[in-house]
């Protein structure tokens, strides 16, 4: 008797399915910059004009990059409104240091980012393993690193910084080919943060705490190791994004540094994409952001409006984000 052979089963594909590498926000963003930069040059042509667009690119670069670690933060379910504080630690830890040893670009850089990552880790710590949620923590931390920074800034300003690290900042040893080094740093941080996060099992990690943190420990996620990491990570990108804002100034510092960072970080992740409940966002999302808030910041001052139209203008665009997210998480509910 002649048998037939059954067809074999298709092999399974080990391909995994990604999501879109470009969301439809990001690519709103994208629009919605591109239409701001055209309506801007028309109104004020010096806008478009390197000694328009470079300032505005070097401005951008620390607030997208704290977003980076904001933006992981916020994905697990976290905040961190500690920043600002943060950043002006580590702004007058290194500018003192500057002033007093005259140690070398690469020592400088070095000693900011292990003072961000110091004070990552006491974030981390406390919320990873003391189990009170992130915006009591970092509200509190917030307070104390202001007051470590006051303290160590003395009664007045750093004044006299060399140009060490020039090589952030808005004169020609900043860029190359036009392009600001800060701006282009943050693109590279940016890009590599994306990589992570879309193709570890390790950046997933990050997504399935801050969809249910108890499921991922089920499944095996090491929760307080990635909680704390998140932190850290910010708190290390705070200590090079220091550089870049001590960078954009004068020879002197004053204690006014990191004022309201943290609010610019939070609405540029916001804007991105990046929902405030946690489990979704995009790196890519926060430096488009970022770019538009400072675009709009630029765009006012340039127009000699009041600057206080900024504000507004930014507390709108977190409106429609934060609307439009939660839109998309009532339609996900329904399917």
């Amino acid at each position: 008797m002649t048998t037939v052979a059954e067809p074999k089963a298709p092999k399974t594909s080990k391909i995994r399915n990604l999501p879109s590498p470009v969301t439809g926000q990001e690519l709103v963003l994208v629009g919605v910059i591109a239409l701001l930069w055209a309506a801007l040059a028309v109104s004020t042509p010096a806008f478009l004009t390197a000694g328009s667009i470079q300032p505005l690119l070097v401005a951008t670069a620390p607030i997208a990059l704290v977003g980076v670690g904001m933006t992981i933060v916020i994905i697990t379910g976290g905040i961190d409104v500690s920043v600002g504080g943060a950043i002006m630690v580590c702004s007058v830890i290194t500018a003192k240091t500057l002033v007093g040893s005259g140690v070398n670009l690469g020592v400088a850089v070095l000693i900011s980012i292990i003072a961000g990552a110091v004070l990552g880790l006491v974030n981390g710590v406390l919320i990873a393993y003391g189990r009170v949620h992130a915006i009591i923590i970092t509200f509190g931390t917030a307070n104390l690193f202001m007051f470590l920074g006051l303290r160590i800034f003395g009664s007045g300003t750093v004044n006299g910084i060399p140009g060490t690290l020039g090589f952030f900042g808005r004169g020609p040893d900043g860029r190359t080919l036009g392009v600001p080094h800060a701006f282009l740093a943050t693109v590279l941080i940016t890009a590599a943060a994306w990589w992570y996060l879309r193709h570890t099992a390790g950046g997933r990690h990050f997504f399935a705490i801050g969809g249910d943190a108890q499921a991922a420990r089920l499944a095996g996620v090491r929760v307080q190791r990635r909680v704390l990491l998140a932190y850290v990570t910010t708190g290390v990108l705070v200590g090079l994004a220091s550089c870049f804002v001590i960078a954009q100034g004068t020879s002197t510092l004053d204690q006014s540094v990191g004022s309201g960072k943290e609010l610019a970080v939070i609405a540029a992740v916001v804007i991105g994409g990046t929902s405030i409940m946690g489990g979704r966002g995009s790196v890519l999302g926060t430096l488009l952001g970022a770019l538009l808030v400072q675009t709009v910041s630029s765009g006012v001052t340039q127009l000699g409006w009041r600057s206080q139209l900024s504000d507004l203008f930014v507390g709108i665009f977190i409106i429609v984000a934060v609307g439009a997210d939660l839109l998309r998480a009532r339609a996900r509910r329904n399917r």
